[in-house]
């Protein structure tokens, strides 16, 4: 019950690494706010958790209106202890293929987006001295084929993390990310049907592909407990081994 009388925010939480981090929360004692586009699937996350610590916001964050939706429940509740920025899309494609349009929608939601929820719920976590997990990926500590854009943004995420937790520790905030591989999750749901891509993973993850939204979800729980109380500004790749190889093959 380490997060017992907290308050937390979860954006994304309708599916994949954001519902199972609500169902976390809600399961060592969180309040949990639960931030979507979707209603019905927020709705759905929410069926499983405690009724009287459970709170639904259908919001975008990549909005002013959502952000400010968003802010209104945080402030009927009293504050914010934790926020884990976890709302995101990917938009495939090279140099060649992206337009200016994907371009923008993808840095507005992953990165902007990120940015935004931030800044508006920054007077709440400095008041309580609280603390933010990001949600990055291993495509933001490098660089992927045909993912450009995607990789910008989680590379945005990355950086904008340390340079917050910098900022942010004068105020008795902690920011840090997580950085998770190929992971079962509605944005890899056509990965997850190829067989043969799959497997490809699997060779260069050493404790085996796909990960599980839990597996991530117990990073982000440590990082925003009071176990990480030392911890800032820290990337954690949650990848499996992945990123312990220097790309050379196994022999």
């Amino acid at each position: 019950m380490r997060f017992q009388d907290k308050i937390v925010v979860v954006t994304g939480a309708g599916s994949g690494i954001g519902a199972a981090t609500a169902r976390r929360f809600s399961q060592e004692g969180a309040t949990v706010v639960l931030v979507g586009r979707t209603q019905s699937k927020l709705t759905a996350v929410a069926a499983d958790l405690d009724s009287a610590r459970t709170h639904v916001v259908a919001g975008d964050i990549g909005t002013e209106e959502g952000i400010a939706t968003i802010l209104s429940a945080v402030e009927g509740l009293g504050g914010l202890d934790v926020l884990v920025n976890n709302a995101g899309i990917a938009v495939m494609g090279t140099i060649e293929d992206i337009s200016v349009e994907d371009w923008r929608r993808q840095i507005d939601v992953n990165l902007t987006g990120t940015f935004m929820m931030t800044k508006a719920a920054w007077p709440h976590l400095k008041a309580r001295k609280g603390n933010i997990v990001n949600v990055s990926s291993v495509s933001g500590l490098g660089g992927d084929w045909e993912m450009l854009a995607y990789n910008a943004s989680k590379g945005g995420i990355s950086n904008f993390t340390r340079a917050l937790a910098l900022d942010a520790a004068k105020a008795g905030v902690r920011v840090n990310a997580v950085n998770p591989s190929f992971t079962k999750t509605g944005l890899t749901e056509d990965m997850l049907d190829n067989k043969d891509l799959v497997a490809k993973f699997a060779e260069r993850m050493p404790l085996g592909a796909p990960a599980d939204p839990s597996d991530i979800a117990s990073a982000i729980l440590f990082l925003a407990s009071d176990d990480a109380r030392f911890v800032t500004g820290v990337n954690l790749p949650v990848d499996g081994g992945l990123m312990a190889s220097n790309g050379q093959p196994a022999q």
